[in-house]
């Protein structure tokens, strides 16, 4: 009698386990270099998604060389393979296009976005005693853009756009230097592209009077990037909202993923949010307006979390 109640209490328990395992989702999460803050961000998801599901849902996350890649890995990762990038270089890739020109565009067809994290926001961060108060402000001026950032690229591109080339001096030196530079008077302004609010523009703010300047409608829509709102009171001394240019970021996943896995990580991405934004601010700066960025299709689990929670979809979205 013992040996037989002792063989269904283990038989239960092994039920037990086994049923616990395969209740267990696992997602696979590419996102970007060790060092970046969008590994940071990778990591609190992952640990917000434990939480939310109550363990339900395991993230793993992978270090990453950038965004070509996460999206190059689409090809061939299979299941539960999510991944972080700007929505263009998706459509570039399912168009056979840019850095993707040889690969085959239909394996690129399944790609699916899930939700919108910070963006990429650019700063033009000067000195308050430089007197520049607009980008005319820049001639003349000692700017430091960096070194072959996606930031020290845009800016570069502004400047061209905006009609400054040759009439701003660009300082030779890496934006890690930036906040040192600005705040002994080495140079008059920075520039730098992150998810707000940006730690480096927190620090120079936090010791030296600084602006950081806006972009007008007609400059913004040059840049043909993203338009973003920084409101009052993100720095010290911001007195007013900071309008400026970004380029999105969202979470992708593919057709493969099912759409009850899909639905469970979108849901609880948007409940967690507020929760993660108590720890580290760049989260608050998500709102649902944000999925308007998304420039192809939303996973059809995605949709569904959408639908019951009243976002706004576009039809081509769908």
């Amino acid at each position: 009698m013992k040996r037989t109640l002792g063989a269904i209490a283990a038989g239960v328990m092994a039920l037990s386990m086994a049923t616990a395992a395969q209740a267990e989702t696992r997602v696979t999460l590419k996102s970007a270099k060790a060092a970046s803050s969008y590994y940071q961000m990778a990591a609190q998801f992952a640990e917000a998604m434990k939480t939310g599901t109550n363990g339900d849902v395991i993230v793993t996350v992978e270090e990453s060389q950038g965004s070509v890649q996460n999206v190059m890995e689409a090809m061939v990762r299979p299941g539960n393979y999510v991944f972080t990038s700007p929505p263009g270089l998706v459509s570039l890739a399912q168009a056979a296009k840019g850095p993707f020109k040889d690969r085959p565009a239909e394996k690129f067809a399944g790609v699916r976005a899930l939700f919108p994290i910070p963006s990429l926001t650019m700063h033009f961060v000067m000195r308050a005693d430089s007197g520049a108060t607009d980008f005319a402000g820049l001639e003349g001026k000692t700017i430091l853009l960096g070194k072959g950032s996606f930031g020290a690229k845009e800016g570069e591109k502004y400047l061209g756009l905006f009609g400054l080339d040759g009439k701003v001096n660009l300082a030779d030196a890496e934006l890690s230097n930036a906040v040192a530079a600005l705040k002994n008077g080495q140079i008059d302004g920075f520039v730098t592209a992150g998810s707000w609010p940006a730690p480096n523009v927190i620090e120079a703010a936090a010791g030296t009077d600084v602006n950081v300047l806006s972009l007008s409608d007609e400059q913004l829509a040059l840049t043909k990037r993203d338009k973003t709102v920084i409101p009052a009171g993100t720095y010290n001394g911001q007195d007013k909202d900071i309008t400026t240019a970004s380029l999105s970021v969202v979470a992708f996943a593919t057709t493969q993923m099912d759409d009850d896995t899909a639905y469970q990580l979108t849901k609880t991405f948007w409940e967690q949010k507020a929760k993660m934004g108590e720890s580290s601010s760049w989260w608050n700066g998500v709102a649902p307006e944000m999925l308007g960025n998304i420039t192809g299709k939303i996973h059809a689990g995605a949709l569904r979390y959408y639908a019951e929670a009243g976002f706004p979809v576009r039809d081509d979205q769908r």
